[in-house]
């Protein structure tokens, strides 16, 4: 990913949201996120990188991008560890079903196997059905580890997922 495929990104990133968490968070929230400021947020944290995170997009035949990935170190809190973390994947929904997802996770998974992460975490909400058979056909399992999510007022349960990893 670079500056440049932002707000394509920041757009995918919330119609993707609208579509996968309608009737899970607040829809006065998914209603109010803002493509603009999403793409200016990516944009900043692009710049002030330091490498930890990486942003892969999977481009379509005519030249759009078909999904986005952002993986790195699983982070504890403040504190990162040895294991890596998916930490977004998003498509448009019209791709859902496609394979670029399943894609993308592929390619984030061998990464963080050649990187020597002995296994791979990821958050996803727990009635997020959808998501969650997506992970677990990519042999991610949860491991018993729930977290509050605040948005809006709301709590939405997280349900912590791993899936170990070999070299």
């Amino acid at each position: 990913m670079t500056a440049g495929d932002s707000d394509e990104v920041a757009a995918m990133r919330v119609r993707g949201w609208r579509h996968a968490y309608r009737g899970l968070m607040p829809q006065a929230y998914l209603d109010g996120m803002d493509v603009a400021a999403e793409a200016e947020r990516q944009r900043a944290r692009l710049a002030a990188g330091d490498g930890s995170v990486v942003n892969l997009v999977a481009e379509a035949e005519d030249g759009t991008l078909a999904g986005w990935a952002a993986y790195g170190p699983y982070r504890d809190g403040e504190v990162r560890t040895g294991d890596g973390e998916l930490y977004a994947l998003y498509l448009p929904p019209e791709r859902i079903g496609q394979g670029v997802g399943r894609t993308l996770l592929t390619e984030v998974t061998a990464r963080c196997t050649a990187a020597g992460h002995p296994r791979m975490l990821l958050w996803v909400l727990k009635d997020n059905a959808r998501a969650r058979r997506f992970y677990e056909a990519a042999g991610f399992t949860p491991d018993g580890t729930e977290e509050p999510f605040e948005v809006a007022g709301a709590t939405v349960p997280e349900v912590r997922y791993a899936r170990p990893l070999t070299g």
